[in-house]
Order: C-alpha cells, then structure tokens, then sequence
C-alpha cells in the first residue's frame, strides 16, 4: 500500500508540474509584447515624446529608453549616412525575447538595394524580427513629426511579420521610393486583425 501510494504520490506531483508549465507557457504566449523606443543621442527629446505618444494610441505597452550612440560600425563615410542593417542588427542583439526595439533617429540611414550600394532609405525592419529602426532625415518639414511616427508605426509592423500592403490608406503600403505617408491614415482591417492575432493590444480610442 505504501508503494502504490508513493508511485500515486509521483505520478500526481509530476502532473501537476506539467500542467504548471503548460499554464505557463500559454500564459508566456499570451503576455503582450513590449515595444522598447530606443532613441540615438542625435535626436531631440521632444521628437521621441511626439512618436511615444502616437505609438501609444495603436499599441499601448510601450517603453522608452535611454538615448546611445550609434554602434561605430554602422557609419558609411563615404555617403555621411549609417547603415541601417548594421544599426538593427546592434539593437537586435540587445532585444530579448517578448521585446522588440525600433531605434529613432533624425540622421541619414541606407541598405543595400539590388545593384545600389548604399540606397537612402526611411526605415528599416526585420520580417520578422525583433528589431528595427527608422529616419526622419527624408521627412516633409511642415508635418515632419506625424510622417516620422508612419514610418515608425510600418517598420515594427514589418517585426510582426506583415508584408507591404496594397491600401493606400494603410501604415503599410509601400513607399516604393518615395514618402506617400500623407495619405496614410491607419493599419487597414486586414492588417490590424493580423497584428490582433499577434497579441498586439489596440487602444479602443
């Protein structure tokens, strides 16, 4: 009887712990992500502020953190520009997991681009990915702040995994080159249902 009580015992124990790391684990996949805002030290306090706020609107679980320097290898002197692969693949290896970082700044970012050594660009994610990072140096002057927080929004849409979208209306259309964030007014309906799926936590103003 003490036998059959102690393999009881165990065999209880050792489902109750299964069961804790099944909770667990649904619990883990469930915690919404957080967005880290990492700004580089070139940009003002005021634009940081501006893009945390409008974030904040869309997807609420958002932390700010101390401006950096950029990583000294992600500077292309040839052009005065910084490689914007370089500067995410930095910020990635500071993101853990359940994190995803987008590094802000106003100085000139570029990438590789087919033939094109060192295109200029606006932003740049990984899809999908847990970093990435976007420029308001390309930017309009006379609505700059709105158009950087566009930019900013589509780039960590790119980290959930969204691909560019054919809406125009839609935070991620394609630039294709140019700046249309104007006419962007919101993700679409098919885009923010994928990004619900994603666990993202839109604000219900």
């Amino acid at each position: 009887m003490k036998s059959s009580s102690f393999y009881l015992l165990a065999f209880c124990l050792t489902f109750i712990v299964s069961c804790s790391e099944k909770q667990q684990k649904v619990i883990k996949e469930n915690k919404p992500m957080v967005i880290l805002i990492q700004p580089f030290k070139d940009l003002k306090p005021e634009n940081v502020e501006f893009i945390t706020e409008e974030i904040k609107k869309v997807y609420p679980n958002v932390k700010v953190l101390d401006a950096i320097d950029f990583p000294s290898n992600a500077y292309y002197k040839e052009r005065n520009r910084y490689r914007a692969d370089s500067i995410i693949k930095f910020l990635n290896t500071r993101t853990k997991e359940g994190f995803v970082t987008i590094g802000l700044t106003s100085k000139d970012i570029s990438v590789t681009k087919g033939k094109t050594k060192d295109f200029g660009i606006m932003g740049l994610g990984y899809r999908p990915g847990k970093a990435c990072v976007a420029s308001k140096f390309r930017l309009n002057k006379e609505n700059q702040d709105e158009q950087f927080f566009k930019i900013a929004i589509h780039e960590l849409g790119h980290t959930q995994g969204l691909k560019h979208c054919p809406e125009k209306m839609c935070f991620m259309r394609d630039a294709e080159g140019k700046n249309p964030t104007n006419e962007e007014t919101d993700f679409c309906n098919q885009c923010k249902t994928f990004l619900t799926n994603k666990n993202w936590k839109f604000n219900s103003i």
